[in-house]
């Protein structure tokens, strides 16, 4: 069976490995997706430019790429460093072998960037320990509802024997008040920590809809104090969610921030909302084509070193006074959306990243 040359150019489109094609000249004459994102380039702007003009720092490789055409053998370079000429630094592993033709030979080059590898060893790593969290969440949820049902049969049983044996002391009604509505609040608690029983109900959803009510709430919650920059992307498409789960997911986010802003008195307080999209992003081992990225930051001191490792855990806040629930809350939304949060800090810089994935062209059509 003879395989199509359009077809050979789709299944390398397809690959998440950055690939290109050089003539013996050492021209591009093909590019897939994922080496178009790797060096910040669109395809058609660089087909034939020589590859000098694409790879800055290229030149040294010249010689041992002419070298492969001549003998046609392959080799392999480790830890190369790369500056295309359109985007930032890369370090990465790559592949050349030669592609000999009786018309003219090529050679294939595959790039496996390190970062890439790194990234995705990190995302396996924040999987694992969201799904820790989640069964630590509901387990613990579940112990704290047991005995709180007890509790709270045994206050109405005690005001009922108070109200029969007509004991007239308010203060005595007063305790039971007290056991019972406590009772109800860590009910509640435990609740939101076992998140919702039933699937959510998904809709399209304009990420920016739900940031915009975010910034709103935001501000009236900081009432002034704090600077919230936006940086949207306008052509981000809707994606299918639950808006109002959305909204608390990235409110619990962004009142933290506000919280250690405020908490620290930090001087020109900033909080900025910026959204992107990214391009073959792995997510709890499935790989998406496009997601839609948000990251809030904040200007504060940082998240405290001990805790950046557990952060996403329940009842774990650098707050005397917090419940450790809101990230805990706010991860579970992501999750239910096929998402997954990063977090970077630093005494001046934290910032928290959102990716939730969006439809293909053909699921969105």
């Amino acid at each position: 069976m003879v395989v199509s040359s359009a077809l050979i150019q789709q299944l390398l489109s397809h690959q998440t490995t950055a690939v290109l094609l050089l003539n013996e000249h050492l021209q591009v004459r093909f590019l897939n997706s994922a080496a178009e994102d790797m060096l910040s380039v669109s395809g058609n702007r660089i087909i034939d430019l020589p590859l000098q003009q694409v790879i800055e720092n290229f030149n040294p490789a010249v010689s041992e790429l002419g070298d492969a055409l001549l003998s046609n053998q392959p080799y392999t370079k480790r830890e190369a460093l790369l500056k295309p000429c359109h985007g930032n630094s890369i370090t990465v592993n790559y592949t050349v072998t030669p592609i000999p033709d009786e018309t003219e030979s090529h050679l294939l080059i595959e790039f496996f960037t390190m970062d890439r590898w790194l990234q995705i060893s990190r995302e396996e790593n924040l999987m694992w320990q969201q799904q820790t969290s989640k069964m630590l969440t509901r387990g613990f949820a579940h112990e704290i509802k047991n005995p709180l049902g007890g509790i709270r049969g045994a206050a109405q049983l005690l005001a009922m024997e108070l109200q029969q044996r007509h004991l007239a002391d308010p203060s005595l009604n007063e305790y039971t008040d007290i056991i019972i509505g406590e009772v109800d609040r860590l009910s509640q608690l435990a609740d939101q920590m076992m998140g919702p029983n039933k699937p959510l109900q998904f809709c399209a959803v304009n990420i920016h809809e739900v940031l915009e009510r975010v910034r709103q709430l935001l501000a009236s919650e900081s009432q002034g104090n704090i600077t919230i920059e936006r940086d949207y992307d306008p052509s981000i498409p809707e994606m299918q969610g639950n808006k109002e789960q959305l909204i608390q997911a990235l409110l619990n986010i962004a009142l933290n921030a506000q919280q250690a802003l405020a908490d620290a008195n930090t001087p020109d307080a900033l909080i900025s909302i910026r959204t992107r999209t990214e391009r073959q992003i792995t997510i709890s081992n499935q790989r998406h084509r496009v997601v839609c990225r948000v990251d809030i930051c904040d200007n504060g001191p940082g998240i405290p070193t001990a805790l950046r490792d557990t952060i996403f855990y329940p009842m774990v806040s650098s707050k005397a006074s917090g419940t450790g629930l809101g990230l805990t809350i706010a991860q579970h939304i992501v999750n239910q959306h096929q998402g997954l949060i990063e977090q970077h800090s630093s005494p001046g810089n934290t910032c928290f990243t959102i990716y939730i994935p969006l439809p293909s062209q053909r699921e969105a059509s």
